[in-house]
């Protein structure tokens, strides 16, 4: 059987603008946790090489030498934390980013809840009184526009508190990452507010509180997709002279399951480049997937290096 039709052919480019940003400091000294597996030694010497990243290695010290063997990397010059098992990587790269001795915490070869559970511990985590929330950067492959989809992997129902750090950290990461007054859509099945589409008036209510708590961004809400995508959708329904309709940077959906779908959508049938991160701590968080194409890990790294 063939490959479906609507699956992109072209392959995820690292966006050039996030990675000249990035070298603009100096390489973020990151926690990787658990890192001796190929592909998160292979994201930390794709970083290392384009001069965004100083890793620290938290692991099992003989895995870690044995993958940067196969890579013929000289790692001698770099900190190792030698420890044995997820829950004790874990804890020691979440005592780093507590001890703030390093800029950013990548996960590597672990679980996402031993990971995430070190992290959020009160004593000893990263914690703050923010929410935590998930961020996605995602670009073309042609033209490297980015479309930011938040939260599409950490809240499964966030509530209203969550969604509005959530778009505070959008408005952040899209005015640290070159766009000047960001246009951020607040995701619905519908432009109206009625009581049918629970989603759609607390998206009404998002952007009515983004409106004056969040003035560096333009936000509306609720808008469907087609209205957040496409300006001849906007047009059509009466909207062409909307800030945001048609012509968003940011997307902030009401619960996980659509925000998982935008991104793979975006990923999978356009070949986008998706860099992610978490934000809410004291420092960012790298979320690796093994899925993540390489240029999607990269992405991700010059992104952490830009918020830390």
């Amino acid at each position: 059987m063939s490959e479906n039709p609507f699956l992109s052919n072209h392959e995820a480019v690292c966006p050039d603008n996030l990675l000249k940003l990035a070298r603009e400091h100096s390489p973020a000294r990151t926690a990787i946790v658990r890192a001796g597996s190929a592909l998160p030694m292979q994201a930390a010497k794709a970083a290392v090489d384009e001069g965004i990243m100083e890793p620290v290695f938290v692991g099992e010290k003989d895995e870690i030498e044995r993958e940067a063997e196969a890579l013929s990397w000289d790692i001698s010059g770099f900190e190792i934390v030698a420890t044995t098992g997820e829950k004790e990587a874990a804890d020691a790269g979440a005592l780093l980013g507590n001890r703030r001795e390093v800029d950013v915490i990548m996960k590597g070869n672990l679980h996402t809840d031993a990971f995430m559970g070190a992290l959020i511990r009160k004593d000893t985590g990263i914690r703050t009184s923010n929410r935590l929330v998930h961020v996605f950067y995602i670009t073309d492959p042609v033209e490297q526009r980015p479309m930011i989809v938040s939260d599409a992997a950490v809240n499964v129902t966030p509530d209203m508190k969550t969604r509005q750090s959530a778009l505070v950290a959008v408005d952040e990461l899209a005015r640290r990452t070159g766009i000047e007054r960001p246009k951020i859509a607040v995701l619905s099945a519908t432009e109206s507010a009625i009581p049918s589409v629970p989603t759609s008036i607390q998206a009404a209510e998002l952007a009515e509180w983004a409106g004056e708590n969040v003035p560096t961004s333009d936000v509306r809400g609720p808008l469907a997709l087609d209205l957040i995508l496409s300006q001849k959708s906007a047009e059509t329904k009466g909207l062409g002279d909307d800030p945001v309709a048609g012509k968003a940077d940011a997307i902030i959906v009401p619960d996980l399951v659509s925000g998982n779908a935008i991104f793979k959508a975006l990923v999978y049938l356009s070949g986008g480049c998706a860099a992610g991160i978490v934000l809410g701590g004291t420092i960012p968080v790298l979320l690796t997937s093994r899925a993540d194409p390489a240029a999607a890990r990269l992405a991700s790294a010059a992104l952490a290096s830009i918020m830390r």
